[in-house]
């Protein structure tokens, strides 16, 4: 009885383990995807940097907000993109 309840002990830990090493994997690499640091392409950005510098680029113009979306969205991706 006893080695059953112990090997039955062992199996539930060893599957346990993986997904509990798996899960902090996963946060930490969320955690470096939305942090704030510089893409590694050369002068690319995330998106976060380019949203922000696009949205400062177009502050106070005189156009609509439908146009100025779809400017801003395409700023982003070529400030994403190192352009």
């Amino acid at each position: 009885m006893k080695t059953l309840l112990s090997s039955i002990a062992l199996v539930a830990a060893i599957a346990v383990t993986p997904l509990a090493a798996g899960a902090q994997t996963g946060s930490q690499t969320a955690r470096k995807v939305f942090s704030g640091e510089p893409a590694h392409l050369q002068k690319a950005k995330t998106e976060k940097q380019a949203r922000q510098d696009c949205q400062r680029q177009f502050r106070g113009a005189k156009e609509s907000k439908s146009a100025l979306r779809i400017k801003v969205n395409s700023c982003v991706q070529e400030a994403m993109q190192g352009n």
